[in-house]
């Protein structure tokens, strides 16, 4: 499966984005697919997941409340919506996916290209 991220840019502190990842694959609704970001010299870390049907949804302590991952398997999507965002969530941002129907821990076997964050202060 190929997974292309879109909708990073820069924004104030305090402001949204949405970032989407659309999927192209005919059994999408076979995957889980979760969001990591990765700052300038830092590892890659998890940020959010959901499993296949979209009923199911985990999220790094950092975000919680902030952000919310969904997806539209008609359109082989997922999103993340990223509201009162920090300086500190600036990052570039993958989107991954994991061929299970379990639910949450996955094993993200796919990745995206990142899309870049930029929060300004």
């Amino acid at each position: 499966v190929q997974l292309q991220a879109s909708g990073g840019g820069l924004v104030q502190a305090g402001g949204s984005l949405r970032l989407s990842c659309t999927a192209s694959t005919r059994t999408f609704t076979r995957y889980a697919m979760g969001w990591f970001r990765q700052a300038p010299g830092k590892e890659r870390l998890f940020v959010a997941a959901i499993n296949f049907s979209g009923s199911s949804t985990n999220y790094a302590e950092s975000v919680k409340g902030r952000f919310t991952i969904s997806r539209d398997n008609a359109k082989n999507t997922v999103y993340l919506q990223m509201n009162s965002l920090k300086p500190e969530d600036t990052a570039v941002y993958f989107c991954a996916a994991d061929l299970t129907l379990y639910d949450y821990p996955y094993d993200f076997d796919y990745w995206g290209q990142g899309t870049l964050v930029t929060v300004s202060s």
